[in-house]
């Protein structure tokens, strides 16, 4: 594996204190020099409410566990400049088939990137989808909306995986899908100017902001915006850097189509850059005008939306309001249970960028009960960031001897935080998670997906 010898951007060789070692290699200097390098980066299900961090191949075959860089997404948010250059280095080792205990990557496994988030802010860039809806039922739109986005806070406490059925009580809810692109930040500080807010974009990825349209009149009627209208959204398998989009990823948009599959058949593929009104700059910055905006908060696009009908579309809704416009009256059913939808995008070689999101709308007939969910205890979280083990005994392996594993569990406990955390890096607000001088043990652990086959045995994953 790889030794690092870990530095901040000035702090001279001489004078670093502090090393983090994997066995087996040549120490070299590490520094964050503001420009990360193509990764993508997927979450793991290992009956954890967040997860394990994994690095994914650009061909999204194979995968490899980061548990000895950070142990999850959020981690690695809350301290991205000292961590963004291990995963870049991982990613680098797995694009070129030389990474340890590599895997092969199955978005069936995939929780959300972020599972759970500080923030989910959901704009509505794509004005053209508004004017439709608008006319369809004869309102007038507001000139305003053509230069000050729309954007509601959604639910971030709990996504929805890439594969995770879309379970819901009512067929009469509306049952609706939305196709969008979204961007998750670094810390945003308030009163941020759009050109500013640009460099605070970290990863990219795919969203599925399901819709009940039959709920959502009487609740904007109250003036208190959506709750019940809006269930669990879902994402992509993988988020990724936006260098790893190329030159896709101009003036702050994703200029590739987003494919909508209804059912097996391709119902939309209109282009992300094109008639996107607001950049995702500019819709942080409307974000971060009165406050801050902490990393790992989630900004969606709105519903992917081109004024040539002949794109299609990525939500019925714009579908059942052009039949209005036309026809007077909506056709098109919304969903029903056992209902598929697919949301996808290529790039120009046709080779997906961040996975599918491929999901079924199933009936929920009674309460369901949640799974107890096991939780990273600090023990289990230090494990992770000195041996590439993150769980209690019997769940991931290499974590049999820890002390107080399970421990603590605590059924609200928030998103990881600096008071949760493994020991911060010198100098650094929220560190990795190894002290001075850290080994991983001689042992031959076992392969990374042992542990979860594992459990899932037993009935203890997801």
């Amino acid at each position: 594996m790889l030794c690092f010898d870990v530095a901040q951007d000035d702090t001279a060789p001489s004078e670093r204190p502090n090393r983090r070692r994997y066995n087996g290699c040549k120490p070299f200097n590490l520094t964050f020099s503001g420009i990360v390098q193509p990764m993508k980066l997927a979450t793991i299900k290992d009956g954890t409410r967040d997860g394990q961090l994994a690095v994914v191949s650009r061909d999204l075959k194979t995968a490899v566990l980061a548990d000895g860089i950070a142990p999850t997404l959020q981690r690695a948010l809350d301290d991205w400049r000292f961590i963004a250059p291990q995963l870049e280095d991982l990613a680098q080792q797995l694009n070129a088939d030389r990474a340890p205990r590599s895997f092969e990557f199955d978005p069936e496994r995939c929780m959300a990137p972020l599972p759970r988030a500080y923030q989910w802010a959901d704009g509505s860039a794509y004005v053209n989808h508004v004017e439709l809806v608008r006319r369809a039922r004869h309102a007038e739109m507001p000139a305003s909306f053509w230069h000050e986005p729309l954007m509601y806070q959604g639910g971030s406490d709990d996504f929805l995986g890439p594969t995770d059925d879309i379970g819901l009580g009512s067929e009469e809810w509306g049952i609706d899908f939305e196709g969008e692109v979204a961007v998750i930040t670094d810390d945003v500080p308030t009163g941020v100017t759009a050109e500013q807010a640009a460099s605070h974009i970290r990863l990219v990825m795919l969203v599925n902001d399901v819709s009940l349209r039959n709920l959502i009149p009487a609740e904007l009627a109250k003036g208190f915006g959506f709750l019940q209208s809006k269930s669990a959204s879902s994402f992509s398998p993988v988020a990724v850097t936006p260098d790893e989009l190329g030159d896709a990823w101009r003036d702050g948009k994703l200029n590739l189509p987003l494919q909508a599959i209804w059912n097996g058949v391709q119902v939309g593929h209109p282009d992300a850059g094109v008639d996107m009104v607001f950049s995702f700059p500019q819709l942080i910055a409307h974000l971060a005008k009165t406050r801050n905006a902490r990393a790992g908060s989630i900004i969606g696009s709105g519903t992917v939306s081109n004024k040539d009908a002949k794109k299609g579309y990525t939500c019925i809704a714009e579908k059942r309001a052009l039949e209005m416009i036309a026809e007077g009256e909506a056709k098109t059913p919304f969903m029903k249970f056992g209902d598929s939808i697919r949301i996808e995008m290529l790039d120009r070689a046709s080779k997906s960028i961040f996975g599918a999101i491929n999901q079924q709308v199933t009936q929920v007939t009674a309460p369901i009960t949640p799974r107890p969910i096991r939780v990273r205890t600090n023990a289990a979280a230090q494990a992770a960031g000195t041996r590439g083990a993150t769980e209690s005994a019997g769940a991931v392996a290499g974590t049999a001897n820890a002390t107080g594993a399970g421990a603590g569990a605590d059924a609200g406990e928030p998103p990881p935080s600096i008071a949760s955390a493994p020991e911060a890096h010198p100098d650094t607000a929220l560190g990795n998670a190894a002290p001075a001088d850290a080994a991983l043990p001689e042992e031959a652990p076992l392969h990374p997906l042992e542990h979860l086959e594992q459990a899932e045995s037993k009935g203890d994953t997801d």
